[in-house]
């Protein structure tokens, strides 16, 4: 009953900010002693608080062993000086609030919602977690167990999976083609000793944030997050300098994965894309929406609405702190994998050689500007706004100009992203399905090369 009140107050809450101006809410930013960045934002409507707190702490950090990041996130919540796992635990859902871990590519951190009631309770449980977590071993080996089940089962789901594939195929040694999840053989090896390692050395308050959003008086919190987190001493944060992996390939290549039992071939085309920080989003925003990120995109149109290949096809920008990939996913009937295929091809063919009209790109402004209000509505969305600013290196001038952004697009504009981002040639394919029945078809793409959906790794 708890949760359902307070899934009504975020809704009360959606609609209120959704319905104001959209720019930033006024927040204050400022550092702790040890290091560790503070973003504070009052948002009075509902009885709320919501936390992130993130770290680069992210499986590009995982070296060999996949999947470290990830489990060392999910550690946290395996116990603490303080309490045990079945405490922490019984504790957040006797007072319907949300505690949870998550680690990405470019970060790793934890996320919380709770009623203001409550937040003496809670923020005492996310300082346990994150200054004094144990690392139990028993804890950690039934996850890990449960882990090594889910990484097995997703090798029956290619859509589950794919994104993996073509990460490793296309930045080859970059650690963003590390799995997040990791493998199988990798988790195996992992141990609790492990994950307090990886923690020691990446949770460091130099290169963390906490973001805290919902009704409160910044100065009564700054007071609380000083006491809670101020006296926290970590390791020295790691500078690490990387350079941009070269997505500019010099051919077409294509990965076909084996699954022999496959009734339907599942595929990802593409190549490079745009870091988070390119001053090209906005409008490679909405000329993807034509393409493919909207129901009503050509590739959706073309591939499930007129031709009935596909239950759906879309295309995407996946942007990270250094680099970035453009894709175009969907899954076809083996006997139409090449219809599929040069279906796609030629609705991105017709991008270049038709491009926008007036008509096309103002519909697609309109359901950009739309829909870009929504995804930062709720004050658990701005909470991760603002360590997402700390992560990226951005500031909220990049929220609110979004919309004249929008509207400054013109069509000359948009054959000039057209050419630049959206890759038309020497283009990366990955196929998994029953290799046998369209190995010698996909020939015709590239240099093919094969692997073995239930072998380890990517």
């Amino acid at each position: 009953m708890k949760n359902i009140f307070i899934v009504f107050l975020a809704f009360i809450s959606a609609n209120a900010f959704s319905q104001s101006s959209f720019k930033v809410p006024k927040y204050e930013k400022f550092k702790l002693k040890n290091g560790l960045t503070v973003y504070l934002m009052e948002q009075h409507e509902v009885p709320l608080i919501n936390v992130s707190a993130v770290f680069d702490a992210g499986s590009i950090h995982d070296g060999e062993r996949f999947g470290l990041a990830n489990l060392t996130a999910d550690a946290l919540l395996f116990g603490t000086k303080k309490y045990t796992k079945p405490q922490i635990e019984e504790m957040i859902d006797f007072v319907g609030a949300s505690v949870n871990t998550y680690a990405a590519k470019d970060m790793a951190g934890i996320t919380s919602s709770f009623a203001v009631k409550d937040q003496e309770k809670l923020f005492d449980i996310i300082q346990q977690m994150l200054l004094h977590p144990v690392f139990d071993q028993s804890e950690f080996d039934k996850y890990r167990a449960r882990t090594v089940q889910q990484l097995i089962q997703q090798k029956e789901s290619p859509r589950a999976v794919i994104g993996n594939y073509f990460n490793a195929f296309v930045f080859k040694n970059f650690p963003y083609a590390n799995p997040d999840a990791g493998t199988k053989p990798a988790v195996e090896k992992l141990n609790a000793a492990d994950a307090k390692a990886f923690y020691e050395s990446n949770y460091t308050t130099g290169k963390g944030a906490i973001a805290v959003v919902g009704d409160f008086k910044t100065a009564e919190m700054k007071t609380r997050i000083t006491n809670l987190f101020g006296g926290w001493k970590t390791a020295e944060s790691r500078m690490i300098k990387r350079v941009a992996p070269d997505l500019d390939f010099d051919k077409s290549r294509v990965l076909l994965v084996d699954k022999p039992d496959a009734r339907e071939t599942t595929f990802l085309i593409g190549g490079k894309g745009i870091d988070y920080l390119s001053a090209d989003y906005v409008p490679v925003l909405v000329i993807n929406t034509i393409l493919g990120g909207r129901f009503t995109s050509w590739l959706n149109d073309a591939l499930r609405v007129n031709s009935g290949l596909t239950y759906g096809a879309n295309s995407r920008f996946s942007r990270m702190k250094y680099a970035g990939t453009f894709s175009i996913n969907t899954f076809t009937k083996n006997s139409t994998t090449v219809p599929a295929i040069d279906m796609a091809l030629s609705v991105l063919d017709s991008l270049h050689k038709t491009g926008i009209n007036e008509e096309i790109l103002s519909s697609a402004k309109s359901y950009v500007k739309a829909s870009f209000p929504p995804a930062y509505e709720s004050s658990g969305a701005l909470a991760r706004l603002l360590t997402d600013m700390f992560v990226y290196n951005f500031d909220e001038s990049f929220i609110n100009t979004f919309q004249a952004k929008v509207d400054g697009m013109t069509t000359a504009k948009a054959k000039e992203i057209i050419d630049t981002h959206f890759p038309k040639d020497k283009l990366q394919f990955v196929l998994i399905g029953k290799a046998d029945e369209i190995r010698d078809q996909v020939k015709k793409y590239g240099e093919i090369s094969e692997k073995q959906l239930k072998a380890d790794g990517f």
